[in-house]
């Protein structure tokens, strides 16, 4: 690769040897020269769960003999490495991955689309914009990328099909330089061998000639341009070379070709379904008649089997100028607040061996459409990127839980190399348990709103709980939405339009749900985002037990109605001060109003004399003629004035 990552031998430690090796070893490998122009046939088996056991019946030769100076990764490496992505959306969105981390960089947009093999016809996988993605199992990327094992293009490519050309062009030191790069499966699994080879040739353009000149001895980039010509897409180097054209100064084209299939022998992922989207093949929606019901076309399962929907929420908030296009047209970004009612802001503070590590604000709440349909969870990001959608933490009975749906940015708790589950720590663990919590709390408290029985308990169970300010959600979500504390409101009811009525009766006649434990209490955001909020009061998981519930509703209670006080106190001053000024600008209206009448009176009544002396000269005759034009003058002077 070249000397920005994508183009340079230190990101690939195997390449230099790579073609002196394969020069040596030419005719113990197969028998045959691997730079013939003999086109090469897909692997053996083109299904991607049983693709591992290429080399049964032959006998791999090893291709190194005395010479240590490589990488020695085996070629199931490749496959055994790309089995930790289960999902194919998931190996995309590792590729998308990497062009989001250059943002910073400059990179403005990535593009997925279908693409046709020259070769054969076959629909292949397009992906352009990423760079620093060709590098075996290190990564040099900031802190705060999302990418961290420097693995995701070799698991995530491989994943989808069993060959990847790498097209890359950088511009450094006024120097144009572009790499062309092979890892092919079908290659590996066909010559038998043991290492991992890859073919690269490397390109500076010179501005003399105008052309485009090779970086590699002649005998080193013959051979490897003729493997690449073999196993790639294209069968000439001009064609090649054309692929560079649509790239810029900067960045790179990844083409996936021989895709995996599935059982049916179908490629895994679907093209032809929707013209504007890329699918799984046998998505989930079951359809009854002609119907299908609103669990099945909810983002919450449609994002499992299309690609632009998994898109839409993959990052919370994604770079500015930073676009992705899927299929010709720029993907909607999504966010999940915008699908809940009735939402609370939930101050979590984890801790590991008695030191906190941070606090993170969870958002939960009824998606819109319940309770039609049956889908909850938390959706789990980290550093911006979705790694658990829609997580599962209960299991609810007699619907208890249904409907409820969260998210939160859990930065301090590490995902898997795939980046779709997490590590299961004690932190993690304790996360878990915490969402549980959150989602039985809020059911209870608010299922009422739905037309559920709220569950009911015994007022011993109730006297032994302390309870925790109590507050009324909005009906909606809405950016900048502010959350009060309302201690006074004990219960609350739905109208027929889904409003919420407060009442002010108690809650044992009514039937209502106890108040919630001590957890972390519910806070008070302005502007709201997830990254950051102001709390306004939040009791803390390790805090001291209240020995007195009476004393401690006393406070709050106190608390709220002091609270309450300074804030209608500062209003009140805030709309004196606004009648003031509106005041003084009707007095200073009134007065002008005054002026103008007397301008127009006095007006009026020159008008009068000037036509009464203007009737009176025309009957004087032509010999004043001196007369009446000055008075015409004044006349026509007196109305541009005034009128």
């Amino acid at each position: 690769m070249n000397s920005e990552g994508n183009g340079s031998s230190n990101a690939l430690t195997t390449t230099q040897n790579s073609t002196r090796i394969l020069n040596q070893e030419r005719c113990s490998i197969g028998g045959s020269s691997l730079t013939s122009s003999q086109i090469c046939p897909p692997p053996l088996c083109r299904q991607f769960w049983k693709a591992g056991n290429y080399d049964d019946g032959f006998s791999s030769k090893p291709t190194h003999k005395n010479d240590t100076s490589y990488l020695g990764i085996h070629p199931k490496f490749l496959h055994s490495n790309a089995t930790s992505h289960k999902w194919a959306f998931g190996a995309i969105a590792e590729l998308v991955d990497n062009a989001v981390d250059e943002a910073p960089n400059g990179a403005s947009f990535v593009i997925v689309d279908k693409y046709i093999n020259p070769r054969d016809g076959s629909a292949a996988l397009l992906i352009q914009a990423m760079r620093h993605c060709l590098s075996f199992g290190f990564s040099d990327k900031l802190k705060s990328a999302i990418g961290k094992y420097g693995n995701g293009f070799k698991t995530s490519t491989m994943r989808l099909g069993a060959d990847v050309i790498v097209f890359s062009r950088s511009m450094r030191n006024r120097k144009l330089t572009q790499t062309i790069g092979l890892l092919s499966y079908s290659f590996l699994t066909q010559a038998c061998l043991d290492r991992i080879v890859v073919p690269m040739i490397d390109y500076e353009f010179k501005t003399s000639t105008g052309a485009w000149d090779s970086l590699s001895t002649k005998e080193k980039f013959m051979s490897n341009l003729s493997l690449l010509l073999q196993w790639s897409p294209y069968s000439t180097e001009s064609d090649l070379l054309k692929q560079c054209d649509d790239i810029g100064n900067h960045g790179t084209k990844i083409i996936i070709y021989n895709l995996w299939l599935d059982d049916g022998g179908k490629t895994e992922l679907d093209f032809d379904t929707d013209p504007e989207d890329i699918r799984v093949c046998g998505n989930a929606i079951t359809e009854k008649g002609n119907r299908v019901s609103e669990s099945d076309k909810h983002l919450a399962n449609s994002l499992r089997f299309s690609l632009r929907a998994y898109l839409s929420i993959l990052y919370l908030q994604v770079p500015e100028k930073f676009f992705i296009y899927l299929r010709g047209h720029m993907i909607e970004y999504h966010h999940i607040a915008t699908d809940l009612k009735y939402p609370e802001f939930i101050l979590y503070r984890p801790q590991s061996s008695g030191c906190k590590e941070g606090s993170v604000v969870t958002t939960i709440g009824f998606l819109k459409e319940a309770p039609l349909v049956n889908h909850h969870g938390f959706n789990i990001y980290h550093k911006n990127r979705l790694i658990l959608p829609f997580w599962q933490v209960v299991n609810y009975t007699r619907s208890r839980g249904r409907g409820v749906v969260g998210f939160l940015e859990a930065n301090f708790i590490q995902p898997t190399h795939n980046k779709q589950d997490f590590e299961r720590t004690a932190l993690f663990h304790k996360l878990e348990i915490r969402l549980k919590e959150m989602t039985l709390e809020y059911w209870d408290h608010h299922c009422g709103y739905l037309g559920y029985q709220p569950v009911k308990k015994t007022q011993s169970s109730i006297s032994t709980q302390v309870p925790s300010e109590y507050h009324q959600p909005s009906s909606t979500y809405q950016p900048g939405l502010l959350v009060k504390n309302r201690s006074s409101i004990t219960g609350s009811k739905v109208s027929k339009q889904g409003s919420l009525a407060p009442t002010f009766q108690d809650n044992a006649r009514q039937g209502a749900p106890p108040k919630r434990k001590v957890h972390d209490s519910p806070i008070e955001l302005e502007n709201v985002t997830v990254s950051s909020a102001a709390v306004i009061s939040s009791t803390s998981p390790t805090a001291e037990p209240v020995t007195s519930t009476t004393s401690y509703l006393e406070a709050q209670e106190s608390e709220a109605q002091e609270s309450t006080k300074n804030n209608l106190i500062r209003e009140n001053k805030k709309l004196h001060a606004r009648c003031l000024e509106y005041g003084k600008t009707l007095e200073e209206l009134d007065l002008k109003v005054v002026f103008l009448r007397k301008e127009l009176k006095n007006a009026k009544s020159e008008y009068t004399g000037l036509l009464a002396e203007s009737r009176l000269v025309e009957k004087v005759g032509h010999g004043n003629n001196v007369l009446n034009t000055q008075s015409v003058t004044n006349f026509m002077s007196m109305l541009s004035k005034y009128l």
